[in-house]
């Protein structure tokens, strides 16, 4: 297929930074149903920070007659009909679980359903949202069949090229992150692959199938999340010995070998979702996965365990737990980035109110209307409105303002520090993972 026609569905984190590389040399529309985000991006601003106003500025059209005539840059939109101009369309909407952490497909099945009403003839859909091996064309391409009226691998065709954004990562951007690619006939699959090849400098892999590269994906995660449990189950351990477990994989880290992870809260959009993906699909086939389960629970357990282990160090102190006040530092999911989805700061927040006390969060980085929105949380987001003293403080987040402050400053001369990310030097805070 020459001359692409690209719509990229969904503008978040993953799909503008795609579109703004896209859209350097072919014709792009952005399609998004958030209206507040369409009318920031057409005003070159980007509060998830994955863009610049310049990079913007330099792929923006001022209307999408002004895109069609120069047949290149990006035309951010929420009117499906302008969606129609394209043939080949990406799928960057989250994949979350619910509550019972299930996978939640339904922002896949809306935006597969979007496509499907504007889909044509020879069109290509690509799904880059982490899914489980088999959903893209077991569960979103009967959807782009029943709304589109046309045969899948007949009329249209289909491909799955995993995003493998870190948000707030300036080093690996989009370009420099090798793609893994796929499509449902080998024909579809070269297209598919020459196409990002055209923009992502780091080159492709073309995997042999669809449920080859879901699988990639939805593992290297999966991955990732059992080897940090392992480590915060270390922790655990270490602490009942008495050893500061940073020392411990300071000294094992000396073997070439050794894989450096760190403990800590684990969240994000990626690393705390797509294990459940995989065991969802696993389950359904009649296998209990037990080793992705158990660093699921490992992980999720760490919030309490921070908390627990604040709380009896504020007794050792002979501070008072009830009523006391603990600053949290940090609410993102990660530090020096605004993303709050799948925080679990959250945790240590929930965890430390119900002991009574009273607990502030202090975060430079993150949206305050965001976090209400979110958590509930009246979010401190400058240090000037920081008006009282605290028996504690958790430092769940490293943002590099965070390096800057005296905590001194913030606590009263009885304290206790519990440091989450060991941002202090051993023998600056009272306790660390």
């Amino acid at each position: 297929m020459e001359n692409n026609k690209i719509a990229i569905i969904g503008l978040g984190y993953v799909g503008l930074p795609l579109a703004v590389e896209f859209g350097k040399e072919n014709l792009v529309i952005g399609f998004d149903i958030n209206k507040r985000r369409i009318s920031e991006l057409r005003n070159n601003k980007d509060h998830t920070l994955e863009t610049t106003e310049e990079q913007l500025k330099e792929v923006n059209v001022s209307s999408f007659e002004e895109l069609k005539e120069k047949g290149k840059g990006l035309w951010v939109t929420d009117n499906l009909d302008e969606i129609k101009e394209a043939n080949f369309y990406v799928v960057t909407v989250p994949t979350p679980v619910d509550k019972n952490n299930r996978p939640d497909m339904t922002p896949l099945y809306k935006a597969s359903e979007t496509v499907g009403k504007v889909l044509g003839n020879g069109d290509i859909v690509v799904y880059e949202s982490t899914v489980y091996p088999g959903a893209t064309e077991e569960e979103c391409m009967p959807i782009l069949e029943k709304f589109s009226g046309l045969e899948f691998n007949k009329d249209f065709y289909l491909g799955y090229s995993p995003e493998r954004i870190n948000p707030g990562d300036k080093e690996h951007t989009v370009t420099k992150i090798l793609k893994v690619t796929s499509g449902s006939t080998p024909e579809v699959a070269d297209i598919i692959d020459k196409t990002y090849r055209s923009i992502i400098v780091a080159g492709t892999h073309k995997a042999p199938s669809i449920k080859v590269a879901e699988a990639a994906k939805v593992i290297e995660n999966s991955q990732r999340d059992v080897n940090i449990a392992f480590v915060n189950e270390l922790s655990k351990i270490f602490r009942l010995m008495g050893i500061d477990t940073h020392e411990v994989l300071e000294a094992a880290g000396t073997k070439w070998n050794f894989l450096p992870f760190k403990p800590g809260l684990v969240g994000g959009h990626c690393i705390g979702v797509d294990p459940y993906y995989l065991a969802h699909k696993a389950m359904e086939l009649g296998y209990n996965p037990e080793i992705i389960l158990a660093g699921r629970r490992l992980n999720d357990s760490m919030g309490p365990f921070v908390v627990h282990e604040t709380v009896k160090l504020m007794i050792k102190k002979g501070i008072t737990v009830n009523d006391a006040n603990v600053l949290v530092l940090g609410i993102t999911f990660k530090e020096d980035c605004p993303d709050i989805r799948n925080s679990r700061a959250i945790d240590i927040v929930n965890e430390l109110k119900s002991y009574s006390i009273n607990v502030d969060v202090f975060d430079p980085w993150a949206s305050p209307e965001e976090v209400k929105h979110e958590y509930g949380i009246d979010l401190i987001t400058d240090k000037k409105d920081i008006d009282k003293k605290y028996d504690g403080v958790v430092i769940a987040v490293s943002h590099r303002e965070f390096k800057e402050l005296d905590l001194n400053d913030l606590l009263k001369e009885k304290h206790v520090k519990f440091d989450v990310k060991a941002m202090l030097s051993k023998d600056k805070t009272d306790s660390r993972l």
